[in-house]
């Protein structure tokens, strides 16, 4: 029989994962600070509770997806209660994407109720969520890690591990988050080039994604900047500029200089002042269009 799982965080990506779990016939246990996020999952057979501490299990294991540094302190690092319950032996796998910081001094604050921490972001958007096609950086104490592979390989296609240290699949999650933000800004920037001198964009897009972004999530990304295609949001704006921060705040801690992610902060935060706080965070490409005088 498959154990029971807590599930905390049931938004965009956090439903989807919890939806496969249920599906692969894990007893399921959620909590969502919007209760009415819960409502399929319950159709579908998951308990809803009433307050985080109620999804763990003694001993048990905890997922949680959740937006940001001071969600999961709030939720989670900051819940005695909860921690209590799931005490010794229990294990909670934070998907988050989050200072590694933070990550460390969760882990420190789980030891101390006996409790294992594995960080554990995940590399995907909600579709891929959904199709249980993520890609799972770990980190954390092995024989936690050994318990939950299971449970992981249900949620995606593949787990990289990167050893002990709680913080590294953090830093792992940040540089991807970081290459993609690089990405979107070298697309944006090479569009309104063929634009302003008279060349469709799309068609770029297409000669692109055949040769040098000949790959999965580069010929997506390149298809939906050159159509100026900037919702619905997969990844919205707000989440891209709070990534791009924890680079910069990592990159300052460890001395690395990085001037492409100034820029990166920077049209984010200028997307967000002009009131687009629900575009994709692709709409930071919107910014080379407008410098180029083009329409976004």
């Amino acid at each position: 029989m498959k154990p029971h799982v807590g599930f905390i965080g049931l938004g965009s990506m956090g439903e989807a994962m919890a939806a496969n779990l249920l599906k692969a016939g894990y007893p399921l246990r959620v909590f969502n600070r919007t209760p009415e996020k819960a409502v399929q999952l319950v159709a579908a057979g998951a308990f809803q509770a009433t307050q985080p501490a109620d999804v763990a299990e003694p001993g048990g294991i905890l997922i949680s997806s959740l937006a940001n540094d001071q969600a999961v302190e709030e939720a989670i690092g900051n819940d005695t209660k909860l921690l209590e319950r799931l005490g010794k032996g229990g294990i909670h796998v934070s998907t988050s994407t989050i200072a590694p910081a933070t990550a460390r001094e969760l882990a420190e604050g789980h030891g101390r109720h006996g409790v294992a921490y594995l960080a554990c972001p995940v590399l995907g958007r909600p579709d891929a969520a959904a199709a249980a096609k993520l890609w799972l950086f770990l980190s954390g104490p092995p024989e936690a890690k050994e318990r939950v592979q299971p449970l992981l390989q249900t949620l995606g296609q593949g787990v990289f591990d990167f050893g002990t240290d709680p913080e590294s699949a953090n830093v792992v999650k940040l540089a991807c988050n970081f290459l993609i933000a690089s990405l979107i800004e070298a697309l944006g920037e090479a569009f309104a080039l063929a634009e302003k001198n008279g060349i469709e964009r799309t068609k770029v897009a297409d000669v692109l994604g055949q040769t040098i972004l000949a790959s999965p999530a580069a010929r997506n990304y390149s298809k939906q900047i050159a159509e100026k295609r900037y919702t619905p949001a997969m990844f919205k704006l707000p989440l891209g500029l709070k990534d791009i921060d924890l680079v910069l705040q990592t990159a300052t801690a460890s001395h690395v200089p990085m001037p492409l992610a100034s820029l990166l902060h920077n049209r984010l935060l200028a997307e967000l002042a002009k009131g687009h706080q629900d575009l994709d965070w692709t709409g930071l490409a919107r910014g080379a269009s407008e410098d180029a005088g083009l329409p976004t």
